[in-house]
């Protein structure tokens, strides 16, 4: 049973000693005191929630709660907290409830991303601190909620990609920071082209497609199959729509570039200083999509307003010989080859770009905006989203970023704030 602040009170005069004091018992606001133990909660435990980088507790956050729709996953959950990590957890088969619980202070959520908008919106309106896997949202319209929400409310806000400021950037066999400051230098000139592709290490995963004409099939005892779709359309109960195959179907992910285009183009806004806005053209090569399973695509073609392109090479990964960063004055080349003389020696000589927050627990307890926000956050979902809508409707599409609104174009626009089934609504 959740300990209210009013039971604490009163029992705590009998405690002859208590050196850790989770906040939100004592019911504190504003900063955190350095020794306060910070609690968490997961809402989603199929996956990602479950991995040893987030499946954790210890003396700087206690896992508290947890909450699925799907029992099983939640009864394996709650038993490997308590054998693995010594915890006994809340557990809840209604996200609201978790977010609700006085005891949690931080929501991770880890559903699919149909129900990171809601989530993530509803949490921020309960005062918690949201840690978000990727993507986002699975729209543009919802990003922009979040983001409001995240702000007016005053939380914290992460979303769980981290390439901006940290491990080896994919097939460049560097961090990211000297690519900022080479970019940041102008040794390349400008405008910039980036090239992701699987030649420099990017791994769209185009087996996270979707099956078309799904047979129904019956819905598991175990899984609450209504509130698994919450908002999305309802669809006949099929295994390959949930769990780890979600991704193939437009009303839940947006396949292998919804999943993992973040993590690759979140760095390039970064490092092309577009933290800001938004690219102003996405231009797609792919097949004609199927209206629920989502498909393969060849290429996708983003153009800033300033003339900088990032282009995505999807199922031939395109010229194994193209650079991944290239301008009018230079080119950088997988393993960080350059085509300037002497780089890393010019490089030395610059100011390094500006530090980042990259503690989420240490920007909790002060305020302070995470290195990946809601804010920055946004805008490189943003990206993604525009590269599905392109996809979903196989044509060049044109975009306002300060609208952030397609350019003359209805149905485009329809996929920026999708209709959610009722009830749901952000």
């Amino acid at each position: 049973m959740a300990i209210t602040r009013k039971d604490f009170l009163k029992t705590l005069g009998g405690l002859a000693a208590l050196t850790i004091i989770p906040r939100r018992v004592l019911g504190g606001a504003g900063h955190i005191a350095p020794n306060d133990q910070l609690t968490k909660g997961i809402i989603g435990t199929g996956g990602i929630g479950m991995s040893n980088l987030h499946f954790s507790s210890d003396e700087q956050c206690r896992l508290v709660a947890m909450c699925d729709v799907d029992s099983n996953h939640l009864k394996r959950g709650v038993e490997l907290a308590k054998s693995r990590l010594g915890e006994t957890v809340n557990s809840y088969h209604f996200y609201r409830d978790l977010i609700n619980d006085p005891n949690v202070d931080i929501v991770h959520i880890a559903t699919p991303p149909h129900w990171h908008g809601i989530m993530a919106v509803e949490a921020a309106k309960a005062g918690k601190d949201i840690f978000c896997e990727k993507p986002m949202t699975r729209t543009i319209g919802e990003g922009k909620k979040v983001m409001e929400a995240v702000e007016q409310n005053k939380r914290v806000f992460r979303l769980n990609t981290w390439f901006r400021f940290k491990d080896t950037f994919y097939g460049l066999g560097t961090t990211v920071e000297p690519l900022k400051k080479l970019v940041d230098s102008g040794m390349l000139g400008w405008p910039l082209k980036v090239t992701i592709s699987g030649h420099t290490g990017f791994n769209w995963k185009f087996f996270w497609v979707g099956k078309e004409n799904l047979v129904e099939q019956p819905v598991p005892a175990n899984l609450d199959y209504d509130l698994w779709l919450g908002p999305a359309p309802y669809k006949p109960y099929n295994e390959h729509r949930t769990h780890q195959t979600f991704r193939g179907y437009w009303d839940y992910d947006g396949g292998g570039l919804g999943d993992m285009g973040q993590h690759y183009i979140d760095p390039v806004q970064y490092i092309l200083g577009k933290d800001h806005t938004s690219p102003v053209k996405v231009e797609v090569d792919a097949p004609q999509q199927h209206h629920d399973a989502i498909g393969t695509w060849r290429k996708i073609t983003y153009t800033y307003d300033d003339g900088c392109q990032i282009i995505l090479q999807g199922e031939d990964h395109g010229d194994p010989t193209a650079p991944y960063i290239e301008g009018p004055l230079g080119k950088v080349y997988q393993g960080f080859r350059c085509t300037i003389p002497n780089v890393m020696d010019k490089l030395a000589e610059l100011p390094d770009p500006e530090p980042q927050n990259t503690d989420f627990l240490k920007c909790v307890r002060t305020r302070e905006k995470f290195a990946l926000n809601e804010a920055n956050g946004f805008r490189s979902s943003t990206v993604v989203n525009m590269g599905l809508c392109a996809l979903r409707l196989n044509r060049t599409l044109e975009f306002d970023p300060v609208k952030l609104q397609f350019i003359n174009d209805d149905a485009a626009n329809a996929l920026i704030d999708q209709p959610m089934r009722g009830p749901w609504k952000i």
